[in-house]
């Protein structure tokens, strides 16, 4: 059992007190005033002299090696009689080796060396492959927590939401009363996940004119009941009078569809992508460059997701009586910000595919 710590004793090495030690150490890591103290550092070099066996048995033993339970350090001879008194204390051993949480101890032998399990200590990682976490895009030179960063710097958006509606209202004093009203938006807008093409920033709507559903790949799949409960409730309950199909170049979706690899869970995703190149297999193939042969699946992908909006039964029906909602197909490019209109035919793909998927006549 390792000895209590007080002021006076604060260390027994080499005992139970290992993997304490060693935890006082990792808070030390994330301190710029001790720039030698790393996880690849050896022990002996970090404790005092006095606690060290002397001789070489612990060259190599790392703080890494110590936190790992790979091996453990003997206690020297000498350092059950040390105490710190002012007099005896060493310069790089202060209070901030002895951490102010509570530990728990539970012990194992091995060749006469004790470990012990400490409690929490801030600052460390828990796990066998501890490691000071990399810092993120601006954050602090010397700053590694991580989660204290997004969690204050997260608090940007609130900041940003209360700016923007002492905005709106101040440029339109009834917008909240309007939007409290209720929704009537003019389109459905079905577009890729993609986090840099906002559906209302590219084409100029405002809040409430378009109802929106976003996937990976802009798809539109008959057993996905997310898109198909969009698709009803757009057009039976919102009565929209457009439906936008939004693909864009570069799609991510689409290149993994064209990656001869196992994507796990995505496969049955992308596997519907593959189909679209399936079924447009000699016009692709007869594309040279890469380049373009990729961008050309973008556009066949959304011209396929539009004929997959037309084979619904909502769709159907309601441009059967109604004569809405219209079809669109647009693909995005981020080299110029500009929006390309594939000219979707609605009228002649819809009498091209009613034959099989007539789903108007009682």
């Amino acid at each position: 059992m390792a000895r209590p710590i007080t002021p006076q004793k604060l260390f027994k090495i080499g005992s139970a007190s290992i993997s304490l030690t060693a935890a006082a150490v990792a808070l030390l890591i994330t301190d710029s005033r001790c720039p030698e103290v790393r996880y690849d550092a050896e022990m002996a070099e970090l404790l005092p002299k006095q606690f060290v066996m002397p001789g070489n048995k612990h060259d190599g033993v790392t703080v890494k090696d110590i936190l790992s339970y790979k091996t453990g350090m003997a206690p020297s001879a000498r350092s059950s009689s040390l105490t710190f008194s002012p007099a005896h204390r060493p310069a790089a051993a202060g209070n901030r080796y002895c951490a102010s949480s509570s530990s728990s101890s539970s012990s194992s032998n091995n060749n006469n060396t004790t470990t012990t399990t400490s409690g929490s200590v801030p600052g460390t990682v828990s796990g066998t492959n501890a490691k000071t976490p990399a810092r993120l895009p601006g954050m602090p030179e010397h700053d590694h927590d991580v989660e204290r960063y997004l969690r204050e710097n997260h608090q940007r958006l609130f900041e940003n939401n209360r700016k923007w509606a002492a905005e709106r209202l101040k440029q339109d004093p009834e917008f909240f009363t309007r939007l409290s009203a209720g929704q009537s938006p003019e389109y459905l807008w079905i577009g890729c996940s993609d986090s840099r093409i906002p559906a209302e920033a590219i084409t100029g709507l405002g809040a409430g004119e378009a109802f929106v559903h976003r996937n990976i790949a802009n798809m539109v799949i008959s057993t996905d009941l997310n898109v198909m409960s969009v698709i009803n409730y757009a057009v039976r309950h919102l009565k929209v009078k457009h439906i936008v199909v939004c693909g864009h170049y570069g799609c991510g979706g689409v290149k993994a569809a064209m990656t001869p690899k196992d994507m796990g869970l995505l496969n049955p995703w992308l596997r519907n992508i593959r189909d679209v190149y399936r079924l447009h297999e000699k016009e692709l193939d007869a594309i040279p460059d890469e380049k373009k042969r990729y961008d050309r699946l973008v556009e066949l992908n959304v011209f396929e997701q539009c004929r997959n909006v037309i084979k619904t039964a909502d769709v159907q029906y309601s441009f059967e009586h109604n004569r809405y909602p219209i079809v669109h197909g647009w693909v995005f490019g981020f080299e110029d910000g500009l929006i390309k209109d594939l000219n979707i035919d609605m009228r002649k793909i819809l009498a091209d595919i009613q034959k099989i998927y007539n789903l108007t006549d009682e």
